[in-house]
């Protein structure tokens, strides 16, 4: 892949367009506080989503890890899923992006919720902790933590134990990584899958796709080293941090991966897609062309956006039995 400095040379006009109104600055890491006021001032620009009323939302504080602060979770519940079900729901952990250290749970309500009425499954949002102000492993212990406690609480949240499944997009899809690892090493709640949106697996960053998204208004080079310098906060990266270094994927849950032709991750979804497929994991895997790092969510009316979520919802279906 060649440096792809601008994207709109190479994007169709949908993904031009939406490429076109958003800020240069909008990801400068460079100012990690900063960033965050600058996201949050764009973000509140946008309409909010409107949220189906068939699902209830409730904030919940959870149980660290070991002697960890409390976590907070997002607990989407249909309304359905009260009185006279006689099958306990199957249920999703999900992780939310930023590069470690943007964002929070609340900007997924909209995917939660609509997931949560669609396939009548409880979905977990967990907002976990950021970096550099809470470095690896930190947010990974907070994703365990979420997890843990759904597993623990199955019969009060109206969940089957035996169907939950770990997913979430960007460092999210990284976290998930991480977190079922983790679960596997440490006898954790089983999971039936695990949704890895273009997730972010590798601190090395020597892929040709890490070397070629240049374009500040994506997720880029720049942006991605110095995430990955704030979360691993100069500390030895183990594989829960970064999953790609893994020398062990056997036993890991079905997987689910997806990005785009232009993400600065491609490279290394494929190669972990691929290295869970030689431990034995059934391993799937998307490549949409034509598509940026989170384009799906910006042109969500695209042809491409809509096959990308409806494959998506159609593993979550498969693993979950929704």
């Amino acid at each position: 892949m060649s440096e792809l400095s601008d994207l709109t040379l190479v994007v169709d006009e949908t993904h031009g367009a939406v490429l076109s109104i958003l800020p240069h600055d909008l990801l400068d890491l460079s100012d990690i506080e900063r960033c965050r006021t600058t996201i949050d001032g764009f973000m509140a620009q946008m309409p909010a989503p409107e949220l189906p009323t068939t699902v209830t939302i409730s904030d919940v504080m959870v149980p660290g890890y070991g002697d960890e602060p409390e976590v907070r979770v997002k607990v989407y519940t249909p309304n359905s899923g009260s009185g006279g079900v006689s099958r306990a729901m199957a249920a999703l952990c999900w992780i939310h992006g930023g590069g470690m250290v943007l964002m929070n749970a609340d900007g997924d309500d909209d995917r939660c919720a609509q997931r949560a009425a669609e396939q009548n499954m409880v979905v977990v949002s967990v907002d976990y902790r950021l970096s550099p102000e809470h470095p690896a492993p930190a947010l990974v212990h907070d994703c365990y933590a979420a997890l843990t406690w759904m597993a623990s609480n199955a019969e009060e949240l109206g969940i089957d134990p035996e169907r939950i499944a770990i997913g979430g997009a960007s460092a999210g899809g990284g976290l998930a990584a991480g977190t079922a690892l983790f679960a596997r090493d440490n006898d954790g709640p089983s999971l039936v899958g695990q949704l890895l949106v273009y997730p972010m697996l590798d601190h090395r960053n020597e892929t040709p796709s890490s070397h070629a998204i240049t374009d500040p208004r994506v997720w880029n080079r720049t942006a991605n080293h110095l995430a990955w310098e704030a979360y691993l906060g100069g500390a030895e990266p183990t594989p829960y941090a970064s999953p790609s270094i893994a020398t062990d994927l056997a036993g890991l849950p079905p997987a689910y991966i997806n990005v785009g032709q232009f993400d600065l991750f491609l490279d290394e979804d494929i190669a972990y897609a691929q290295a869970l497929q030689r431990a034995g994991v059934a391993a799937e895997l998307h490549v949409y062309p034509g598509a940026f790092h989170g384009s799906n969510s910006f042109v969500p009316d695209h042809p491409t956006s809509v096959r990308w979520r409806t494959e998506e919802d159609d593993f979550l279906r498969r693993v979950l039995g929704t």
